[in-house]
């Protein structure tokens, strides 16, 4: 796929199945995140790969989340099963370092930026995946057993696998509209 119909066509995939990424395309992956705007080199991002039991592990925060929730058995249910999306799963958390030149909301763009070149280098190497947030991103039980504190953010979990259907490119948004010139 060449780069610029990557990124001019790029569009997430909620519904992944089996293979997930080998260990050798999760490296690429890692490069490509690795090769993200960082000023400074301060390196602000961590990944936390979840696969195999990693994945019950997460189903089992997700389910501390929803009774934490007060949620009715159906949306624990739901919660538990939110990590079976996809064989793998990277959560990608914005670790700030305090610096003079460089401000917490310029890493936590660093790290946005790393979760979309793993996304991208995913699609690169025929696989597909989507980023996910929602208020579990922010919830104190996940951010307590991602060891998240103070000004650092789980800025995404990004589900990765292979798609389950062929896909169909959604149309190209008038971008003009949002575009001005100085």
């Amino acid at each position: 796929m060449q780069a610029l119909e990557l990124l001019t066509k790029r569009q997430s995939c909620p519904r992944l199945i089996a293979p997930g990424p080998s260990p050798e395309q999760l490296q690429v992956m890692l490069d490509a995140a690795a090769r993200t705007p960082d000023h400074m080199n301060l390196m602000p991002w961590e990944f936390v790969v979840i696969e195999g039991l990693g994945l019950q592990r997460l189903s089992d925060i997700f389910v501390e989340v929803a009774k934490a929730n007060n949620s009715d058995e159906e949306g624990i249910a739901k919660s538990a099963k939110m990590p079976t999306r996809a064989p793998m799963i990277i959560a990608v958390i914005s670790r700030i370092t305090e610096h003079p030149k460089v401000p917490a909301w310029e890493q936590h763009i660093s790290a946005g930026c790393a979760v979309h070149a793993i996304q991208m280098a995913a699609v690169a190497q025929g696989l597909a995946g989507i980023w996910r947030t929602g208020s579990y991103a922010e919830h104190p039980v996940v951010r307590e057993a991602f060891d998240i504190t103070g000004d650092d953010k789980l800025v995404g979990f990004l589900y990765l696998g292979t798609p389950a259907t062929e896909q169909r490119f959604k149309p190209s948004r008038d971008i003009q509209a949002k575009v001005r010139y100085l």
